[in-house]
């Protein structure tokens, strides 16, 4: 009877560790992060995210409840009491943390060796191909960026690109084994929360071409300094391959640095007189046109992206694109037919309220730009935001930023979150915004109900970033 108590409450603690184990996933298997969140109660409990049951996680699943059974057949077999058997499952179930941390350094081991499996796979494949390897890295703009090379790109090769924003070495492991065929040019995107990211990354994929976004302090949290960011970043330049070029993106003194630094063939834009650059920049609800100058060569562009920050990635995609041997006119025609990035300054009419989805940007650079697409909108204009997080000791500063640009800028405002509730408050009110005008919502009914109140005809909502269920 107790091996059968014993799977009873098994059970019920996997129940009772949904919340935990969705934690942990949203930790990215961070075990020391999600030690913390645990510690602190700073659990996913709301229901914007669920739990993806990948391979992974149905192994870490079924060791859990392997390890919980085993535990608890043992104590109940020598328990001689039903009240020492409660008391005992109640004592288990609140230490269900400290089991997954042991069930954590339990597949360990395992969990490195299909990494390798997979990544020597794909290493395998990626160089039995003969096709031309891009890799691009930077704080912002990386994902919009690969994406509008991969449009230009198209119009003169067949091009595989890491999907959304799987830009991790599994992420990139996947897109080879599962998308790369017999493809003309393989991009990567490249992501990186700590120092070193980026070489692994480099030299699994060893690209012919670099690409730098701009650079700034996003995960700053991770890498301590500016500086531990910068070193990350110039990993791509660095470990490249030696006879590869390189097109920087100048618009930020870290990437005017490293463009110094980099000894290989180099391209500069978005800086006047660099390879490629905007002039005659015109900006609307609509979209953009401007000048392109690349080479002393002239073409206008025109698009329906918004934002200053969307000019720069499409310069930047333009000149490797040119460098490749895509003609001006097939740059022209991809860059007027191209479709917003989703949750990237996506504009998306709902009948006649306009949506300015921008709920994957999580800086204080793409938020001035989003705000200063919000203000080409005429009638109400709204915010929807939760600030910015992972910006370690600037984070009360940058959501201090963030609440006077919104306050120059939008008629409401609805906080989403506590975690940054106080300096957004902060910043609204220091540029005297009307505090009747400022909301709090913690769940997205919450928000769904304020924002049914606030809305009419002819007003613009800009959703600002957007934080998984570990953050409250």
């Amino acid at each position: 009877m107790s091996f059968f108590y014993a799977f009873l409450v098994s059970l019920c603690m996997l129940a009772w560790s949904y919340v935990y184990m969705k934690t942990y996933q949203l930790d990215a298997y961070n075990i020391g992060k999600f030690f913390n969140n645990a510690l602190s109660l700073h659990l996913a409990y709301g229901r914007k995210n669920k739990l993806k049951f990948t391979k992974r996680l149905v192994r870490f699943i079924l060791t859990f409840f392997i390890c919980t059974y085993a535990l608890l057949a043992v104590v109940f077999y020598f328990s001689s009491h039903w009240a020492l058997i409660v008391m005992d499952s109640v004592l288990l179930i609140l230490f269900t943390p400290v089991i997954m941390i042991l069930v954590h350094y339990i597949l360990y081991p395992l969990e490195i060796l299909i990494k390798k499996y997979y990544m020597n796979k794909a290493s395998k494949k990626l160089a039995s191909k003969k096709c031309v390897k891009v890799g691009i890295t930077g704080s912002f703009g990386k994902t919009s960026t690969k994406n509008i090379l991969y449009e230009i790109l198209s119009k003169e090769f067949k091009v595989c690109v890491t999907p959304a924003n799987y830009n991790t070495e599994m992420g990139i492991t996947k897109a080879i084994l599962e998308r790369l065929d017999d493809d003309d040019v393989f991009i990567a995107e490249m992501g990186a929360r700590h120092k070193g990211d980026i070489e692994v990354l480099t030299k699994f994929v060893n690209p012919d071409y670099a690409v730098l976004t701009t650079i700034g302090n996003q995960h700053i949290e991770t890498f301590s300094s500016l500086e531990n960011i910068e070193q990350t970043k110039f990993e791509l330049l660095k470990f490249m391959k030696k006879e590869g070029k390189a097109v920087i993106n100048g618009d930020s003194p870290s990437n005017l640095k490293l463009f110094k630094r980099c000894n290989s063939v180099k391209f500069l834009t978005c800086v006047k007189d660099g390879f490629a650059y905007a002039e005659n920049v015109k900006t609307s609800s609509e979209g953009s046109s401007f000048d392109m100058v690349i080479e002393g060569k002239n073409i206008p562009l025109k698009t329906r992206l918004l934002g200053q920050c969307n000019i720069d990635n499409i310069i930047t995609a333009a000149a490797l694109g040119y460098i490749m041997g895509i003609s001006l006119e097939d740059i022209q025609d991809a860059v007027a037919g191209l479709e917003a990035t989703p949750h990237r300054l996506e504009l998306i009419k709902s009948g006649k309220i306009n949506i300015i989805d921008d709920s994957y940007n999580s800086n204080i650079i793409g938020a001035t730009q989003a705000l200063n697409v919000l203000s080409c909108f005429s009638g109400r204009k709204i915010v929807v935001t939760p600030g910015f997080v992972e910006l370690g000791e600037e984070q009360g500063g940058a959501n201090f930023r963030l609440g006077a640009l919104i306050a120059d800028v939008c008629d409401y405002v609805i906080v989403m979150n506590e975690v940054n509730k106080h300096q957004i408050l902060s910043g609204l009110i220091s540029h005297n915004f009307n505090q009747k005008h400022i909301y709090y919502a913690r769940t997205r009914n919450e928000q769904k109900e304020i924002l049914a109140g606030l809305t009419c005809s002819n007003c613009t909502i800009l959703f600002e970033n957007d934080l998984p269920d570990n953050y409250r």
